[in-house]
């Protein structure tokens, strides 16, 4: 496929990158004492070990000009060098923190079966199947949104961004917004972020069909993990 096609067949999964779910959690429809169920399985899938993911990609990457973009995003997240002032794991864990949670949970996380999957999959897309893939999954994938057009199209729809007082966990669980830095933060950087990321992409990917392959992978791995997690909490689809 060529570069145009190569972009529209990984917009695609992104725009299917969305569940039933989401709406429930946003109306704060699960049960306080589940919620850290939600919040630690997001924790130790993905935050927790993100800079590493975009390690993996740097590493195999042979392109001076992409290994310069994700080592910026590395830094940023394993040190928050840049925006943050502190690593990004650290930011996501002041929400269980102000929330009153067993942190205990966070270090130590029994993980549901389609998470678990889902996290194989991750530490496989990154480590064994080439920068390419690693850095799609890792810097589109699971950084990346159903609003991922708007990134390289201006007149496409963008992610909604309300304002931090009427964040779910502000507004259902009484989370203070000073406890949100991380969002405050991913804002702030994400538009530089992802441009970069989609940049890299396309400007020198030539392995189209391995990438969109792990893209669709990831997709359904995702989906089944945010299944299992909806149920634990308590979720009716």
């Amino acid at each position: 496929m060529d570069r145009a096609e190569f972009q529209e067949a990984l917009l695609s999964v992104m725009e299917k990158k969305t569940h039933w779910a989401w709406p429930l959690f946003g109306e704060g429809k699960v049960p306080r004492d589940r919620l850290h169920l939600h919040l630690e399985h997001e924790y130790a899938v993905y935050v927790r070990d993100f800079p590493i993911f975009v390690g993996r990609a740097y590493v195999q990457c042979p392109y001076a000009d992409v290994r310069r973009e994700l080592a910026a995003n590395l830094y940023e997240e394993e040190t928050g060098g840049i925006a943050a002032g502190r690593p990004h794991p650290e930011l996501f864990l002041e929400i269980p923190t102000a929330l009153g949670m067993d942190l205990g949970r966070f270090e130590r996380p029994s993980l549901l079966p389609a998470a678990r999957a889902y996290r194989e999959f991750l530490d496989d897309a990154t480590l064994h199947r080439g920068w390419e893939v690693a850095a799609a999954i890792a810097t589109i994938f699971v950084e990346g949104n159903e609003y991922e057009r708007s990134v390289l199209d201006p007149n496409a729809p963008e992610r909604p961004m309300r304002p931090l007082s009427s964040h779910p966990l502000v507004l259902h669980y009484g989370l203070p917004e000073a406890a949100l830095a991380l969002t405050r933060v991913h804002r702030a950087v994400e538009g530089d972020h992802r441009r970069a990321a989609w940049q890299a992409l396309l400007d020198h990917a030539v392995e189209h069909d391995a990438v969109v392959d792990a893209m669709y992978e990831a997709l359904t791995k995702w989906q089944a993990y945010r299944d299992d997690v909806a149920v634990a909490c308590g979720l009716v689809r």
